[in-house]
């Protein structure tokens, strides 16, 4: 079982997220005024609480949202999973779509630091059962696909 330390949104795609607290998820959509939403296999992005710390422990000056991730989560290793997990929050049902993501263009956070957790440690997933997620919300595994 997972807590949700934040949720994060951006109005333009490109720039970091700001941790809102609270969330509307959209059936086959993504979260309500996310830039990144829309009929797609990445509609929400997901990033451990416990990588995120790490990569503060080197050094690095970062705030829940800055890698572009919607979901802080505390409690799994999201890359460990496969394609397939289906997770729930609430009414809200995710299901992992993609582990990682190629950089094309290095972040803010590349140029300072040298390194981007979230090419590596990122999820994404798309929303099969709307609802809202709010910070503090338990994220429980329903199903692990092999």
């Amino acid at each position: 079982m997972g807590k949700v330390i934040a949720v994060c949104v951006s109005q333009q795609k490109g720039t970091q997220k700001q941790n809102v607290g609270s969330a509307r998820f959209v059936a086959d959509w993504g979260i309500e005024g996310d830039a990144h939403a829309g009929k797609w296999h990445r509609q929400v992005s997901l990033l451990s609480h416990e990588q995120v710390e790490a990569f503060r422990a080197r050094g690095a000056a970062v705030d829940h949202g800055a890698f572009g991730e919607n979901l802080v989560v505390e409690g799994f290793d999201f890359k460990a999973l496969p394609i397939g997990t289906r997770f729930q929050c609430g009414d809200v049902v995710l299901e992992l779509t993609q582990i990682g993501k190629q950089c094309h263009a290095h972040c803010e956070i590349y140029q300072v630091m040298g390194d981007c957790i979230m090419p590596r440690e990122g999820v994404f997933a798309r929303v099969l059962r709307g609802g809202t997620i709010s910070v503090g919300d338990q994220l429980t595994i329903l199903e692990e696909r092999l």
